[in-house]
């Protein structure tokens, strides 16, 4: 009876102590993120030495681990975290064949339909010391161009097998955003001044499709009716071209908007329909116009975008167009949208009534009726980075591309 007694004392009081030495290691004050990490990892060992009762610690996710999506997929890849992807195109003779394009001189290739990405050495690209950002690619056949800032043009006939680098002249306006493979030897190539170029021999030379840049047009033209154009000296913020080669572009202030489509030989400027900046804008499967503002908003033009009462009408009288131009509507209707205040950053249309939007902090969004109404992929919340660009490259393959790496594929 005496043996029990003890034992029941002695058990009383390691347990008294376990709980004690457990108390005394709770922190009471958090003076930030690491030391609150480093204190709980001691409490736990501690504790977990002293005392049997302690529950097994849950094995920690893995850096790799991706939260399921309805819709879309993450593709991890070979890349440092800091990389922002900036454009993705595919072969169309060999759709499994394709390249992405990021900061920090990023040329990924694929050649499984986009399952995995290696890196692509291109010698002709690394010949100086220079950190590309390479920005655009497309193409056509098997004729591929890829373009970057510092200035880099480079050119493929054989699907991205050898990549020879073009010459390019030292008076560019500019630096280019934006290039289109429009046919055998031939592309179209936009910079961010407003200079629009084409080529129809591999790039050797180039021919301009509008008179003078945007600055030259507003400072000398037509800068009196468009809020914020006065002497302006800027460059595009963003520049978007519709399967029919009509292009939208926003200021880099973001206080108006302008077009152009083939046979102009100036950008058209527009005033924003709405009181915020614009973020960005792009062509809908209908033809008609989305517009994002800054801070989460988005808007679309009414009917299919154009309306034959356009303030521009009057605005661009002193010129002379080669083709009158189709008027484009400054009329514009807010969406529904779940951003969570988070800003959208660009849409894609899928079809003419399934589209994508993506902004800040993971921020995806669907519609089903043409952009109307939108509802957010809560799957994507999870998702730390800023997704910046929405791409579908047919019905069924399409990209969300962001920062830190990151690259979403449609699964849908």
């Amino acid at each position: 009876m005496a043996t029990a007694a003890s034992l029941h004392l002695h058990l009383h009081l390691l347990l008294s102590s376990s709980r004690r030495r457990r108390r005394l290691l709770v922190p009471r004050a958090h003076t930030g993120r690491r030391r609150f990490i480093a204190d709980t990892a001691t409490a736990t060992a501690t504790a977990a030495a002293v005392s049997p009762l302690v529950l097994p610690r849950t094995p920690l996710a893995r850096a790799d681990q991706t939260p399921s999506l309805s819709e879309w997929e993450r593709v991890l890849l070979p890349i440092d975290p800091g990389v922002v992807l900036l454009d993705i195109a595919f072969v169309p003779d060999d759709p499994s064949h394709g390249f992405l394009l990021g900061t920090r001189q990023t040329i990924l290739e694929t050649k499984d339909g986009g399952n995995t990405w290696f890196p692509r050495s291109i010698p002709s690209a690394e010949d100086e010391d220079f950190n590309y950002r390479f920005n655009s690619v497309s193409f056509m056949g098997k004729e591929g161009w890829i373009i970057g800032k510092p200035a880099i043009l480079l050119h493929t006939s054989d699907a991205g097998d050898s990549w020879e680098r073009i010459p390019l002249s030292a008076q560019l306006p500019g630096n280019m955003v934006y290039i289109k493979a429009t046919g055998e030897q031939s592309a179209e190539m936009v910079t961010d001044e407003g200079a629009i170029y084409v080529t129809s021999n591999r790039g050797y030379n180039w021919k301009a499709a509008v008179q003078e840049t945007v600055s030259a047009t507003l400072n000398r033209t037509v800068s009196s009716g468009i809020s914020g154009a006065s002497y302006y000296t800027g460059t595009f913020n963003t520049v978007n071209r519709s399967p029919d080669g009509r292009y939208v572009a926003v200021s880099s202030r973001g206080n108006f908007y302008l077009t152009w489509e083939p046979g102009q030989p100036f950008w058209q400027p527009h005033n924003r329909a709405v009181a915020r900046r614009i973020q960005n804008m792009g062509w809908r499967a209908d033809g008609g116009l989305w517009l994002l503002v800054r801070g989460g908003g988005l808007f679309l033009s009414k009917g299919s975008g154009f309306s034959s009462n356009s303030s521009i009408e009057a605005l661009m009288k002193p010129m002379l167009y080669l083709h009158p131009p189709n008027q484009i509507t400054e009329d514009f209707e807010e969406a529904s949208v779940q951003s969570r205040g988070f800003g959208i950053l660009d849409v894609g249309y899928r079809s003419k009534d399934e589209a994508w939007a993506a902004g800040g902090s993971g921020v995806l969004l669907k519609t089903t009726n043409g952009g109307k109404t939108w509802v957010r992929d809560k799957a994507a919340d999870n998702i730390a980075a800023n997704l910046y660009s929405v791409k579908f490259l047919g019905d069924n393959k399409g990209y969300v591309l962001g920062n830190d790496g990151v690259l979403l594929r449609y699964v849908g």
